[in-house]
């Protein structure tokens, strides 16, 4: 057995690329997930720096960053990981579930027309990366979507007829976790985070058949946002407050590298949440 030292040192980081949007017009104007409340005000100043932190941690670990114009009338659009899924060069477009983030599908669909994607516009309703987590490594490219709140079931064939990868359905079954990405995330290659009372039993029976060395999160790194992670197979970027789960990832042989973007948590967000993973 590979002590967790050694494990640590064998890990190579994967340099990745990355789509994000800056928060110069974010704001909390309406509520759509328990976490949004209007009453509270957002400190613009100090949401775009918390994002531009988080941009420069990317780039500091190797990673290229492309940014999203933010358009007008269009506060959740720092979320950019909404906007589609791509897997080998190909992006099945979003199709939202609330009216008031309808129009961001069509400023992904945009930029990803211009850039030379191959982009395929959605069918059923699907929030992208919020709802779809891809592993490379598992089973020849296996792709995690769960459903409950946003995206639909048949948005689940769809992506699998789109992008040519089985796709496991998961059933998110706790309110305060409306996507997948705020319950689960891919680690490495091949291996997950999750937070099992997010989902069915059903949902949770597969998790643990199919990914036995699981780093399982509790409530507390849950409600921290300490899911909403993205790893290159070595550095995890996670949110500072999810102290609980960086010692995890740390005892799992993971690097944790945290930030602060508690200013974009009233929106319901947090690390993945900003970034779209570009999977050419």
């Amino acid at each position: 057995m590979i002590e967790t030292e050694s494990l640590r040192d064998l890990r190579v980081s994967r340099t990745r690329e990355y789509l994000m949007c800056p928060p110069e017009r974010f704001a909390v104007a309406y509520s759509i997930n328990p976490w949004m409340d209007p009453g509270s005000p957002v400190d613009t100043d100090l949401a775009l720096a918390q994002w531009a932190g988080l941009r420069d941690t990317l780039i500091q670990l190797g990673h290229t960053v492309h940014v999203l114009e933010a358009q007008p009338d269009l506060p959740d659009m720092v979320f950019a990981a909404n906007g589609a899924f791509s897997v080998d060069g190909t992006v099945l477009g979003a199709r939202f579930r609330y009216p008031q983030r309808t129009a961001e599908a069509g400023a992904h669909e945009r930029w990803y027309a211009a850039t030379g994607w191959r982009y395929v516009p959605a069918n059923h309703v699907n929030e992208g990366e919020g709802d779809f987590a891809y592993l490379p490594g598992a089973h020849g490219g296996l792709v995690l979507a769960g459903y409950g709140y946003r995206t639909e079931p048949p948005a689940h064939a769809e992506a699998q007829e789109v992008l040519g990868r089985p796709v496991v359905s998961l059933r998110l079954i706790d309110p305060r976790f409306y996507h997948l990405d705020t319950a689960l995330a891919a680690i490495s290659d091949d291996n997950i985070a999750y937070y099992p009372s997010a989902f069915s039993l059903g949902s949770r029976q597969v998790l643990a058949q199919m990914f036995p060395d699981a780093v399982l999160a509790d409530e507390t790194d849950a409600l921290a946002f300490g899911l909403n992670l993205v790893s290159d197979n070595r550095h995890v970027v996670l949110p500072a407050e999810a102290a609980g789960m960086a010692a995890k990832l740390w005892d799992a042989g993971y690097v944790p590298v945290t930030v602060d973007l508690g200013e974009l948590k009233k929106g319901g967000g947090s690390v993945k949440c900003c970034i779209a993973e570009l999977r050419a």
